[in-house]
């Protein structure tokens, strides 16, 4: 699921820049920085709001919100699509990502949450990687600083790589709810 998140500083200032006409692109800082601003804003209220309901369902329904957008930029270039595209994703990471920590805490053994928390990483790490090899390509490819763009071909790829993780997260929802501890029962 991060992929997108590492499209955001990867491939979405370029795809502005390219794609876009003028309004848009001499605005590149409004769109580029909505993100982090509404991550900002959004994920302790989301947090907060959704704190007794079970991490592992917000993660995978936070992951399909995180997805799903990016099929809005395989329309092509709209600054209303961007925008919808900005806004849902980061929705979905705020959805997500905090309940994706307090999933791996809780599935940790005592003492061990830490270890878990920096294990838990990894694919933010492997995806920065992944990423970072094949966007480059698909930016020549699809959205060349001069020449034919095929923008939304570039999206509907990204597209369909974002929802390996919450098809997979729902496929293997069985298997990864084996790994999560039951709270105690309080006594009342």
């Amino acid at each position: 699921m991060q992929t997108l998140f590492a499209h955001t500083w990867l491939t979405l200032p370029l795809y502005i820049n390219r794609a876009f006409v003028p309004w848009v692109s001499s605005r590149f800082e409004l769109f580029a920085n909505l993100s982090p601003l509404l991550v900002f804003l959004l994920a302790p209220l989301v947090a907060a709001a959704t704190a007794k309901l079970d991490p592992l369902k917000m993660v995978q329904w936070g992951t399909l919100v995180m997805a799903l957008p990016a099929f809005f930029l395989a329309l092509g270039p709209s600054p209303a699509t961007l925008f919808a595209y900005i806004v849902l994703m980061t929705v979905g990471e705020s959805m997500w990502q905090p309940r994706f920590y307090d999933y791996i805490t809780k599935m940790a053994p005592p003492g061990k949450a830490g270890a878990y928390v920096g294990i838990g990483q990894l694919p933010w790490f492997l995806t920065k990687l992944l990423t970072g090899l094949y966007a480059g390509w698909f930016l020549t490819h699809y959205c060349p600083a001069q020449g034919p763009q095929q923008t939304g071909r570039m999206w509907l790829y990204y597209a369909f790589i974002a929802m390996v993780s919450p098809v997979a997260l729902f496929l293997t929802r069985n298997w990864l709810r084996g790994g999560v501890k039951a709270a105690p029962a309080q006594a009342g």
